[in-house]
């Protein structure tokens, strides 16, 4: 049974369309969006990859500076520390630039850090 629509052959178009559908024809078609899919679906996992390794090695990164930061400051925390325990004066150069250093330092890093964060973000 045809359905007749206002021009009269719609009901054979869509016959011929349910015929090539059932029979297969369209599936060329059909394989072709699912080949352009799947590369659209790799290249996002790729991308999403990408940005992964980078926070992973810009993290990396910070974990080292704030690392090698400790590191460097420890002499300096020493000195400091032995100078105000064994009774020394604020006033002695020494003293005085050592402690700059174990304020001034952590503070370098620590604006690094967030201007490298504030990048980031953007």
């Amino acid at each position: 049974m045809k359905t007749i629509g206002l021009s009269g052959n719609q009901g054979t178009e869509q016959d011929r369309d349910l015929l090539a559908a059932l029979a297969g024809v369209q599936a060329g078609r059909d394989r072709a969006v699912a080949h352009r899919t799947r590369r659209v679906v790799m290249t996002s996992l790729g991308v999403m990859q990408d940005q992964k390794a980078g926070r992973r090695r810009t993290l990396s990164l910070a974990l080292a500076s704030i690392l090698l930061v400790a590191l460097a400051m420890g002499p300096f925390l020493w000195h400091v520390t032995d100078d105000i325990i064994g009774g020394e004066h604020w006033e002695d150069i020494a003293t005085q630039v050592s402690l700059w250093i174990c304020i001034l330092l952590p503070a370098v890093v620590a604006a690094a850090l967030v201007a490298g964060w504030m990048r980031q973000k953007s």
